[in-house]
Parts: C-alpha cells; sequence; structure tokens
C-alpha cells in the first residue's frame, strides 16, 4: 500500500512525532510506501510532496512545528462537491499519486475536510490535532499537555511580578470556543479568578473576589481568561477589557499579559510525544485493516477510531459541571458567575 500523510491548520506540538508515528509504523511493521504531502490539503492539488522513508523520518520526535508545512483548508473545501469539477480533479490527483490512503492530522476544521474528502470517494484517515483539546470523539488532543505547561509556567513567573507590586495580573491564554487551556492552566497555575467561554462572566462578581482577596489581606490576584471569552465591547483581546473593568471598578492597579501564539510554539511535552506516537501508530493499523473513513482516537487509557461523519462538525466543551470547576469553586476560586 501507498499512503500519504499531510497536517492542516494551526502549527502545534506534536505533529512531527505524529507523522513519525505514522510513517515509521507503516514502513517498518507494514512494509507500506509513504509519502508526506507539502502545504496541506493544498499538496495534494499541485502533487508537492517529498518521500518518506526511516532516515528522514529519524530526529523529528521533539520537534515543534511540522517537517511537510501546514495551510488552512477553507478554500480547498469549497472545492469538494460531490459530482464537481473540481472534485473530479482532486481524486485524479489521488490517483496520480498512487494513494491508496490520506492520513490527515488536524482539528475540526480539518476532521470536516476528510470527511468531504471521504465522500467523494478517497480513502482518508484522521488525526485529531489541537492546543485547545476541543475535537470531539476524544478524551484529548496532542499539543494539549504542551500548552497548559507552557501558560502554566507563564502563571506561575506572573505570581512573583503581581505579588511584588500588589497588582492584579491577567492572564490571556488560547481557546477560540472552549476554555480547555485556561480552565487546566489557571488551577495548575493557582488562579483566582479563571473565566471560560462555556460559563461567561459577570464582572461586578470578578471585582467581588478580587476586593474580597484584598480585604483578606491578599492584596494581589491572578485572573486567566480565555480568549474566546465574549466581552460586551466584543475586543479581540478580551483580557484588555477585563483589566480596564477591574482597575477602573477596584481601584488596584491591574496589568494584562496576552500569550498568544508562544503557547503552541516550541517542542512537544513527553506526554504529547507518547500520545502522538500511539495516535499515529494506530492509524497505520487502521490503514493495514482498510478501515477508512475513522479518526483515531483516545477514550480512557484505550487508543480507539470513531467514524468521521460522527465527528465533523462538532466541538467538545467543558462542561459546567467539570471536576476541576467544582473543586475550584469549593476552594474559593471565583469563575465569574
Amino acid at each position: 500500500m501507498k499512503i500519504g500523510i499531510l497536517s492542516s491548520g494551526g502549527d502545534c506540538p506534536g505533529i512531527n512525532a505524529t507523522i513519525r508515528g505514522v510513517g515509521k509504523t507503516a514502513i517498518m511493521h507494514y512494509h507500506m510506501e509513504v509519502i508526506g504531502i507539502h502545504n496541506g490539503f493544498s499538496g495534494i492539488l499541485q502533487k508537492d510532496f517529498q518521500v518518506l522513508d526511516e532516515q528522514s523520518l529519524s530526529g523529528i520526535l521533539n520537534l515543534g512545528g511540522t517537517i511537510l508545512g501546514t495551510s488552512r483548508e477553507k478554500s480547498f473545501r469549497k472545492l469538494i462537491i460531490p459530482d464537481d469539477t473540481h472534485s473530479s480533479v482532486i481524486k485524479q490527483k489521488y490517483a496520480e499519486l498512487g494513494l491508496d490512503c490520506i492520513v490527515c492530522i488536524g482539528g475540526n476544521g480539518t476532521q470536516k475536510t476528510s470527511v468531504m474528502l471521504s465522500d467523494i470517494g478517497l480513502n482518508v484517515i484522521g488525526i485529531p490535532k489541537t492546543i485547545d483539546n476541543d475535537v470531539w470523539g476524544t478524551d484529548i488532543t496532542f499539543g494539549f499537555d504542551t500548552a497548559v505547561n507552557i501558560a502554566t509556567e507563564a502563571i506561575d513567573r506572573l505570581h512573583s511580578t503581581a505579588n511584588a507590586h500588589k497588582r492584579v495580573m491577567v492572564v490571556e491564554v488560547m481557546g477560540h470556543h472552549a476554555g480547555w487551556i485556561a480552565l487546566y492552566a489557571g488551577m495548575a497555575g493557582g488562579a483566582d479568578v479563571i473565566l471560560l467561554p462555556e460559563l461567561g462572566f459577570d464582572i461586578d462578581k470578578i471585582n467581588s473576589a478580587i476586593t474580597d482577596r484584598a480585604h483578606r489581606g491578599k492584596p494581589y490576584s491572578i485572573v486567566v481568561v480565555a480568549e474566546g471569552l465574549q466581552t460586551v465591547a466584543g475586543e479581540k483581546h478580551p483580557a484588555n477589557y477585563i483589566a480596564r473593568k477591574i482597575e477602573k471598578e477596584t481601584g488596584i492597579e491591574t496589568r494584562e499579559t496576552v500569550l498568544g501564539y508562544i503557547q503552541r510554539g516550541g517542542n512537544p511535552s513527553p506526554f504529547d510525544r507518547n500520545l502522538a506516537t500511539r495516535l499515529g501508530g494506530h492509524a497505520s493499523e487502521l490503514i493495514a485493516q482498510q478501515n477508512f473513513g475513522r479518526m483515531v482516537s483516545i477514550k480512557g487509557d484505550r487508543v480507539e477510531a470513531a467514524p468521521l461523519a460522527e465527528i465533523a462538525g462538532k466541538l467538545k466543551l467543558v462542561p459546567p459541571t467539570h471536576d476541576l470547576i467544582i473543586q475550584g469553586e469549593r476552594m474559593g476560586i471565583s469563575f465569574g458567575k
């Protein structure tokens, strides 16, 4: 068999470990041919690829980014219409590459595109990738653990500055729709207020929590905000709005820090390297079994696979009954509600 591997969407720690997991398992155990498709789905149309062998897959386990490059797939997705001329071209390029399957590494948008490719008759396997941890059908995505570690370290460092200056520090972390990074990094970093898109917020309750801490002899506070938090002002960075409102209404000096892309750069954590290796290896197993149209996933400690059609278009959000939220509230942490 001959398979292609591509990465699509935003970069994320662990993509190279996944490419290695798929490729080495396919080559060493199943004796498949493997090519790496450059720059996401557009590489299929351009037939832009490189042959992957054992040597080219060595030394990439710990590397951030992706050796194949990546791109957003929205324009490509518009071409995938059954019985359309464009979809015929896509199928023709797939055939010209001599592929038996394409492994698509990416987040929600990538899995949606993968379903569309499957619908026009291509053999596809999806592997979930995002630091946001919001892909439906899997307990965790690789990249999330690394991002939480980076965000937690940043919060740890801000404690000393906040304490020294008796300030409120508002830290914005990634998470467009889901607050998984904010929740996990906020709890691990000892934040006093954690704001998630799923829960919304009441600024008066946030200010009350901060002033209550001050009255109890705790003159500084750490507020962690997910970037997808919706504000009345509709600002791009909700940390700016939250910081202004806190300082204005409590009188406590407040500063904001937006961590941004630093959270998804750099080397993957050991956990993410192992997770990526497991998912990649299982993807090759599914291909060998000719069990296509599925996304590999983690359920508990088991690697499984779910139909791509059941995954696409769904988001995995933080439930309000999550253990960390309940435990945080019992410890006096405010979730702004």
